[in-house]
């Protein structure tokens, strides 16, 4: 059976869940409902959530910051926008709407911005150190270039004829 264009993703799951698991709509839709929010507001405090069978989703900082920097013009705009005297009542009520709306989005996005600055996530990636040297040498204790010359670090020498390759 195929979604019908008059209903939503969500409505549509609801309405077959509870055709099959004999339930009323709205007892699926509150659980539905509560399941996306405990999510988003999940996702909105940490950095990622995970829903078994569906994967880890992650907060992307990057597309944040992009956001905030659009926001910031969008806020600019509608403030000069409704300076202008000629503005009509009708254009000037849509211009403060979408400023109002426009500032909701800067104030939640605020808050994990700045805890963004403070922690940073690495996905479970051990956090590199930076190394006074330019280079690193494997186990072996070969460096991995073949013009290095730190007196004191590593002594120079030379491979025997009857060894190179």
């Amino acid at each position: 059976m195929d979604k019908p264009r008059s209903l939503s993703v969500k409505d549509y799951l609801i309405r077959m869940m509870a055709v099959k698991l004999m339930l009323p709509e709205n007892v699926l839709d509150a659980v539905v409902s509560h399941q996306f929010s405990s999510a988003n507001t999940a996702l909105f405090t940490n950095d990622s959530v995970e829903i078994s069978g569906f994967g880890k989703f992650f907060y992307n900082h990057k597309k944040a910051i992009r956001k905030m920097e659009k926001e910031r013009m969008k806020e600019a705009y509608y403030v000069n926008a409704l300076t202008d005297p000629t503005l009509s009542d009708t254009k000037r009520q849509s211009y403060t709407n979408k400023l109002n709306n426009t500032r909701n989005q800067i104030e939640q996005l605020k808050p994990k911005l700045n805890n963004h600055e403070a922690v940073r996530d690495l996905r479970g990636l051990e956090e590199q150190s930076d190394s006074p040297l330019p280079f690193e040498a494997d186990d072996t204790g070969y460096v991995g270039t073949e013009d290095c010359n730190l007196p004191g670090v590593f002594p120079s020498f030379e491979i025997p004829q009857d060894q190179q390759a």
